[in-house]
């Protein structure tokens, strides 16, 4: 078997198989995979450009459109797409064999579909270590695309650069809804399907939104308007993409690492407790006297 520092000198060289079997063995965690993060270099950094939103609103069809452009200006593009998972197998319902055809056997395109596995933000929930592993190629663009939950999807604002929500025309009933939750993570907002009847007038009440609210930094999100499947406003949404990029990244770098740790300090203590084992400590505990759930927690965290 082909050791782990020989996969992580591939890895860097740019070698795509090598950078498809460290994800598999990340995800996975298959033996190996804690040498492989500790091997890993954090001195290079890809832009991560987050695409969010509710289902329906043409997310999948936006990122395409950006590899597009991406690799039409000579750009290497890696797409790391979360997906609702299977209830049986916990695997991505939707894989990278059904989507982005366009770019399926483009060389500067590395597409790879994740499962949600249940994790409740959207994201997976070895995605922390898969963008990692994914920063260590030779790339010049991450794009990370999630499962389109709705509001709990803010755990995306901890892992990119730059956060993209894709809403629609018809979303403008559900602003007030979603106004307290995904919202105010949005670096750039995109009016997907403007073509539509109402679009200018939605993105106009975006806008008004925007100006009531108060963002770190000098950063205005702006409001922009596409329409994927024709490519049209795309190349303004990676240009403010960029231009965000330019003038937060360097800050943002140290939140979005300590995000990652806290995140990965979570997931370490969290790893030998499961919810079946709980439910039977609970069940000999509550035949005592006196039970409280807190002291419970208290006793076993």
């Amino acid at each position: 078997m082909e050791s782990v520092k020989t996969l992580l000198e591939r890895l860097r060289a740019g070698d795509v198989k090598a950078l498809a079997r460290c994800i598999s063995i990340v995800e996975n965690e298959e033996p190996g995979h804690g040498e492989l993060l500790s091997g890993l270099n954090f001195d290079r950094h890809v832009p991560v450009i987050g695409v969010t939103g509710p289902p329906g609103a043409g997310k999948s069809t936006l990122v395409e459109a950006m590899v597009t452009h991406l690799t039409g200006q000579h750009k290497k593009v890696m797409v790391a797409a979360v997906d609702p998972s299977s209830p049986f197998s916990r695997g991505a319902l939707l894989g990278d064999r059904v989507r982005m055809t366009k770019h399926f056997n483009n060389p500067a395109v590395f597409i790879r579909s994740f499962s949600t596995r249940g994790a409740l933000g959207g994201l997976s929930d070895k995605i922390t270590q898969v963008l990692d592993v994914m920063q260590a190629s030779c790339y010049d663009y991450i794009i990370l695309e999630t499962a389109g939950v709705g509001q709990s999807e803010v755990e995306i604002a901890g892992i990119a650069d730059t956060v993209v929500l894709v809403l629609v025309p018809e979303s403008g009933d559900e602003i007030q809804a979603v106004k307290s939750g995904v919202m105010e993570i949005a670096d750039i907002f995109v009016v997907n399907k403007s073509d539509r009847a109402g679009a200018g007038s939605f993105a106009a009440e975006i806008e008004a939104f925007v100006a009531e609210r108060k963002k770190a930094g000098n950063w205005i999100p702006p409001v922009l308007q596409t329409v994927a499947t024709r490519e049209q406003g795309v190349e303004e949404v990676i240009k403010q993409a960029a231009q965000h990029y330019l003038l937060t990244g360097r800050d943002r770098k140290y939140s979005i690492l300590a995000a990652k740790a806290y995140y990965l300090i979570r997931s370490r203590r969290m790893r030998d407790i499961d919810t079946k084992t709980l439910q039977k400590q609970l069940e000999s505990e509550m035949k005592r006297e006196g039970f409280n759930l807190y002291e419970f927690v208290k006793k076993i965290s």
